[in-house]
């Protein structure tokens, strides 16, 4: 059984390489956002043209970046969304949203102290976990049925 994983939420940290890495050998495909800060924020702009205001600029990327971000989020069979410590994610929390209503597995990925502020966020998963690693070991239980250890 292949799985098809979708990693959303921040871009900030090496999350994302972690749980890649830590999956080698696992039949997992992985997918995500664009995660070129500056590659994301223009990609509206640069692909249908500039925007002299910043809204119409941001909003023509985010629409551009929902194509890939829906795409994703419909073709998987699992979706982590990560909440960092720096960054109010909200394209995060939507995403986790999209997810849920599409009754995707999802699994949230944040430390404690975002604990209270994602409480509903964290009852629409079926996981929620601190580290990346953890990640790795639902989806290789998922897969294999062994535990870590």
């Amino acid at each position: 059984m292949t799985l098809n994983v979708y990693l959303s939420g921040e871009i900030h940290t090496d999350w994302r390489e972690r749980i890649v890495s830590g999956a080698k050998g696992l039949d997992v495909r992985f997918s995500g956002p664009v995660t070129d800060h500056a590659a994301s924020d223009d990609c509206g702009a640069v692909i249908l043209g500039a925007e002299p205001d910043r809204h119409w600029h941001d909003h023509k990327g985010a629409m551009v970046n929902a194509i890939r971000t829906r795409k994703g989020i419909q073709d998987a069979d699992i979706v982590v969304v990560r909440f960092g410590e720096k960054y109010r994610q909200w394209n995060a929390a939507f995403d986790a949203g999209y997810a849920a209503a599409l009754g995707k597995s999802l699994i949230i990925l944040h430390g404690a102290e975002h604990g209270h502020a994602l409480k509903e966020v964290d009852a629409a998963a079926l996981a929620v976990a601190e580290r990346p690693e953890q990640v790795v070991d639902i989806l290789r239980y998922t897969l294999t049925g062994e535990l870590p250890g």
